[in-house]
């Protein structure tokens, strides 16, 4: 007998961070909406935000307004909570633009305020040094602030771009990113912040020397002797044009390549010539998971042997890498979708499965509604060719996929299911859904709510209007509905916060973890420290 072990509907008590104020508000495809509180809205926008970039409702410069007096009104207002939030957007999230901006923003809103506000929460050079974590960035914060704000640079930002230098840079971080094409080069970082040398690294000194003369005199600039890497780039760099081909596809070339730190961007340059199957198995080994990703179709065109591609696919579908790659999961859609050969799919199918680590095994009945309508095919930047729709069927088909009883539909003007099978593909699930046209998300959960035990939606929560209301108001009070916000606009398409009313997003598969907190009665915080006692 099952009948008292059987699921009898996912309760929750608890409450979640994003929150609705309680004031109406209008969607902008004109739906029933409403009002978020400015921690709320700021949260939804900056896990959503790929910076200056456009989208179908918001201008690309508004957005960024938006994004900047945000975080200036919290900055003063919830310093604690502001600074958990931008160090959580880089260091979790993987957020590098809307973080930096925000940093910025932060200081900026400080200043403003004027001294009655500096003592209270964290300062802004702790903010900035926070969000600053690979070598490139202390640069690309100044140029946005220098861009914004004029040459004058306050002593939070100089000082936490300070700390941050002597945390990065080092001989690699100088070959990678201390190039021609940079506004802010490492030697005009060090001129502007006077960033003195790490006590703990002996070395650091005659680099910041060296990345000096680079700038100023990149013609006399000689490396360190002591530095193996910088030496080891410099002889490279001497070698003949004619006589560089021969060392790279010899038995030495792999070795040689890795100590002088050469990546596979600059290796064209420097060969003066393509890259064919010898060079890239030569560079192959020292490529991060991100640049194997990126050249999938360049290995293939170059034709690499079947026994490096195995090696590549061992490399990125491996579980830990893909973990510490933190890349967000439709880079391996776009892989999977730009690769020409067949070698690669089923590694990138394992590592999307991978990438998805935190999608719940959600018990009972669940329904999942994917919007696909037209908002939401505008990419995700400037520089994508996918959008919100690959992201919102790639996790709601993870979702249900994960679950044990779901029925997954996509939704638009009209709305269908969407058919899968246990144990197949989040791609192979991909491939069924399709371009449905406008939001009407309410008459997509009345046609297909059945007495589920949760519906999760994921949209950009811009619906349509309905004469039947908002689209959480076509269940009963006491079934949870999460909503999962894909775009961060303004207005929501339904109140939140409330015990059984939940918004999330972002366009990673974190969120996801706070299903099952909320479904045990366990209250689902921010997710960073933000108040003075947790930060201590």
């Amino acid at each position: 007998m099952a009948r008292f072990n059987a699921v009898r509907g996912a309760v929750t008590a608890a409450l979640s961070p994003v929150r609705s104020t309680g004031r109406p508000a209008t969607t902008h495809e004109g739906g029933q909406g409403a009002e978020r509180d400015p921690r709320s809205e700021l949260f939804l926008l900056a896990v959503a935000n790929f910076v200056t970039q456009q989208t179908f409702y918001e201008d690309g410069r508004a957005r960024d307004d938006r994004f900047a007096a945000l975080v200036r009104e919290l900055a003063v207002q919830d310093p604690w909570w502001t600074a958990g939030l931008l160090r959580w957007l880089r260091t979790d999230a993987h957020l590098r633009s809307a973080s930096l901006v925000g940093a910025a923003e932060y200081v900026r809103a400080r200043l403003e305020a004027g001294p009655e506000v500096l003592g209270e929460g964290p300062g802004g050079r702790q903010v900035v040094d926070s969000v600053l974590r690979r070598a490139d960035e202390p640069g690309e914060l100044l140029g946005y602030w220098t861009a914004r704000y004029g040459r004058a640079v306050p002593k939070p930002v100089k000082r936490g771009v300070a700390d941050a230098v002597r945390r990065l840079y080092d001989s690699r971080a100088l070959l990678k990113y201390d190039t021609a094409g940079k506004a802010f080069r490492f030697g005009d970082v060090l001129n502007l912040v006077h960033a003195a040398p790490d006590p703990a690294k002996p070395w650091q000194g005659e680099l910041f020397r060296y990345a000096l003369d680079r700038r100023h005199h990149p013609d006399t600039a000689v490396p360190p002797a002591a530095d193996r890497t910088l030496t080891a780039h410099r002889k490279l760099m001497a070698l003949p044009v004619p006589e560089r081909r021969a060392l790279v596809s010899g038995p030495d070339g792999p070795a040689r390549l890795a100590e002088a730190a050469m990546s596979w961007e600059a290796l064209a340059g420097w060969l003066q010539g393509p890259l064919d199957a010898a060079v890239w198995e030569a560079i192959i080994p020292s490529m991060g998971p991100m640049a194997l990703l990126r050249n999938l179709r360049n290995f293939d065109q170059a034709g690499v042997s079947d026994e490096t591609a195995a090696a590549v696919a061992a490399r990125i579908s491996d579980p830990a890498a893909v973990a510490r790659s933190r890349q967000f999961p439709f880079r391996y859609l776009a892989a999977h979708r730009h690769a020409p050969s067949l070698r690669w799919a089923h590694p990138l199918e394992q590592a999307l499965g991978h990438s998805l680590a935190n999608v719940p095994a959600l018990p009972g009945r669940t329904l999942v509604l994917v919007d696909r309508s037209g908002s939401m095919w505008a990419p995700l930047s400037g520089r994508s060719e996918l959008n919100r729709a690959d992201a919102a069927a790639i996790f709601g088909a993870a979702l249900a996929l994960r679950a044990d009883n779901a029925d997954l539909v996509q939704f638009g003007t009209t709305s269908k299911p969407v058919p899968y099978r246990a144990g197949e593909s989040v791609l192979k699930v991909l491939d069924r859904f399709g371009d449905l046209g406008g939001t009407d998300t309410t008459e997509a959960v009345r046609t297909h709510y059945r007495r589920h035990d949760r519906v999760l939606i994921v949209t950009d929560e811009q619906a349509a209007y309905s004469r039947h209301g908002d689209p959480v108001q076509q269940v009963p009070p006491k079934v949870p509905v999460y909503t999962w916000n894909l775009a961060g606009y303004r207005p929501g398409h339904a109140p939140t916060g409330s015990a059984t009313r939940h918004t999330f997003g972002g366009l990673t598969d974190a969120a996801f973890r706070m299903v099952p907190l909320l479904e045990a009665g366990r209250g689902a915080d921010w997710p960073w420290p933000h108040r003075p006692a947790d930060a201590a």
